[in-house]
């Protein structure tokens, strides 16, 4: 029996790990080899995903068509064309869940809007994992990307997000270029008050994976982790 054409939102790995099985579940597996092809970041990153997986065609077959942040909004329905033709895509992102952090949404939208099918599967998120480490409150809180690059427009951007988390009762969380991540932690530490719970989290599931949740007098006091060309994501919270 032919597979019914949809859009399939797989998970990533957040790293190069050798083995998918660990951190991908089981259904990720089963729905790769029901592609017709998939949508990606880039050729490169679309075929090392899917070189992970058994697939219905030699992997040099497989279609794979770039679709990111710079991908103008007239070429969705190209994208989505061979979805309503019948065919079955994944869409997947060069690293975690699609559509959280990256552009996936108006993919997903106006797939929405032309009546294809659409299926999510589970895994790893840093946004999630960080979270659920950090010790900082869960029942609400705002991802919001990067920040200001403008030193000065970034500490009015922290002092604004530190009073609403006080007010709201709120864990804000953000991320950082790895070259960037040593100049926002000092800013971070400059600007936030000492009482502020600071978590920074880097590598997450991988071997050199490392997390410090920890009062900002505290931070103060001891030596900074080495972040350099390290994937990080900073939170913090007043509601400790």
């Amino acid at each position: 029996m032919a597979e019914k054409p949809a859009l399939l939102l797989l998970p990533n790995l957040l790293g190069d790990h050798k083995h998918h099985q660990v951190f991908l579940p089981a259904s990720v597996d089963k729905a790769v080899q029901t592609l017709d092809g998939l949508i990606a970041e880039s050729d490169p990153a679309g075929r090392r995903f899917l070189g992970r997986f058994e697939t219905k065609k030699p992997l040099r077959d497989m279609p794979i068509a770039v679709f990111d942040e710079k991908t103008p909004t007239s070429h969705l329905d190209f994208l989505l064309d061979p979805m309503k033709k019948g065919e079955r895509w994944g869409y997947v992102s060069d690293a975690g869940l699609p559509c959280i952090a990256d552009p996936g949404a108006k993919l997903v939208r106006r797939a929405r809007t032309l009546g294809i099918p659409i299926q999510a599967f589970v895994g790893p998120s840093a946004i999630a994992l960080a979270l659920m480490l950090s010790g900082l409150p869960g029942q609400r809180f705002m991802f919001h990307g990067y920040l200001d690059k403008e030193p000065d427009m970034r500490k009015k951007e922290i002092a604004k997000l530190e009073k609403t988390a006080k007010a709201d009762k709120v864990t804000q969380i953000f991320i950082e270029t790895p070259y960037r991540n040593r100049h926002l932690l000092e800013t971070l530490l400059s600007t936030l008050s000492d009482k502020t719970w600071l978590c920074v989290a880097w590598e997450l599931t991988m071997p050199d994976q490392g997390i410090l949740s920890q009062p900002v007098s505290v931070w103060k006091k001891s030596p900074l982790p080495n972040l350099d060309k390290r994937n990080a994501i900073f939170l913090f919270s007043s509601d400790i």
